[in-house]
């Protein structure tokens, strides 16, 4: 099999003729700016090379290709351009606005955080706050400039899968829109004007993901995109809430790609357990980033429970083992998330979640051999 196959069958819940795997075809599964500096350091690359960014804000990267075809990857990103109508406006070095009207900052070294939305400090917001606010164009031709042309060179030049990344969907839009708690309180208090943010935010998503899809779907294998629903502990919300509020608008989008044929990767991080039968029902064919160390997400319950209608893209655990474990420790990982998601296919493994500056490249590259090594 190829790279690709192997992946589409994993995807399917067929077997492949060996484990697939993935760093960097996601934005979810890839690699910080600094994380990849030492990796390329410890492999004898050279520390000092240029780096093409997956994300701004959270300072992760493409991976250098070398780096992919030493651990053996098997998918490639394929990423929406900027914005051209509305592009992000700079404050100040670690600053600026986005076409939401959300202002991001970056506190020295991490992540860029949301410090206020378009919807912020809102008292009592309703649907004319929703119709007043400019939404951005998803027609916007900077997204969809060389999209097909980047799609195409990866589907017929390379004999990896292509993924096309579509971002986030309208829990996280939501948040960084409002704001974390008063989102999560509009769901109970306000639910009229939650549920018409989650279906505007939606319809920006569809028409940008239709787009994409119109130009380049030709030569996408699989469609992603990420919201989370749940915490280390547990769900975000009430299940119910969620059923009402957010499952409507997370059928839309899956709906929306469906009549062109892709299998779609669902990213949420955290318990979300409670939440699969619903994520099944609304047609997600794959599950990433498989929280491990969050509660009740043991692996080999949820394959036994649910591996028969979905599978599963990531579950190697980067919270404790990959940053602080011993190499032997990552090995040890690694084998027993390919022993109990593996058998009969339906599994990419993959860090659950981006790896970070703190995991060892020792660590990294035991995580990847240890699943070339268990095919032999």
């Amino acid at each position: 099999m190829t790279p690709r196959e192997r992946i589409l069958a994993a995807v399917s819940r067929r077997a492949p003729d060996r484990l697939p795997v993935d760093l960097g075809s996601t934005l979810a599964s890839t690699i910080t700016i600094g994380a990849q500096r030492r990796l390329r350091g410890w492999l004898g690359m050279g520390e000092d090379a240029p780096v093409e960014l997956f994300s701004r804000r959270s300072g992760t990267v493409i991976p250098d290709e070398a780096i992919l075809e030493r651990f053996g990857a098997c998918a490639r990103p394929v990423i929406l351009g900027a914005p051209e109508i509305r592009p992000d406006r700079p404050l100040t070095d670690l600053s600026f606005v986005d076409e939401w009207g959300i202002t991001w900052a970056k506190p020295g070294e991490g992540h860029y955080l949301n410090l206020e939305g378009p919807f912020s400090g809102l008292e009592n917001p309703g649907t004319a706050d929703l119709d007043r606010f400019a939404w951005p164009d998803p027609s916007d031709p900077g997204r969809f400039r060389g999209l097909r042309e980047r799609a195409r060179t990866l589907h017929e030049e390379t004999p990896y899968a292509v993924v096309l990344g579509l971002g986030v969907g309208p829990v996280h839009q939501g948040q960084f829109l409002r704001g974390y708690a008063p989102w999560l309180e509009d769901l109970v208090a306000n639910p009229s004007f939650a549920a018409g943010l989650l279906e505007r935010v939606a319809d920006v998503w569809i028409a940008i993901a239709t787009e994409a899809l119109r130009q380049a779907g030709d030569y996408v294998d699989i469609v992603m995109f990420g919201d989370d629903i749940a915490t280390q502990r547990g769900p975000l919300m009430r299940p119910a809430l969620y059923r009402k509020l957010i499952k409507p608008q997370h059928k839309r989008m899956v709906e929306a790609v469906r009549p062109f044929g892709k299998p779609v990767l669902y990213h949420t991080c955290g318990s979300v357990a409670a939440f699969i039968p619903d994520l099944i029902d609304v047609g997600i064919d794959v599950l990433n980033p498989i929280q491990v160390s969050a509660a009740r997400m043991d692996t080999r319950w949820l394959k036994q429970e649910y591996g028969r209608d979905l599978a599963f893209w990531g579950a190697i655990d980067n919270q404790r083992v990959l940053p602080y474990g011993a190499p032997a420790d990552v090995e040890r990982e690694t084998l027993r998330r390919i022993e109990d998601l593996g058998p009969g296919g339906g599994y990419v493994l993959a860090a659950a979640h981006n790896i970070q500056q703190d995991a060892p490249p020792e660590n990294i590259a035991a995580m990847f051999d240890a699943a070339k090594n268990s095919q032999r």
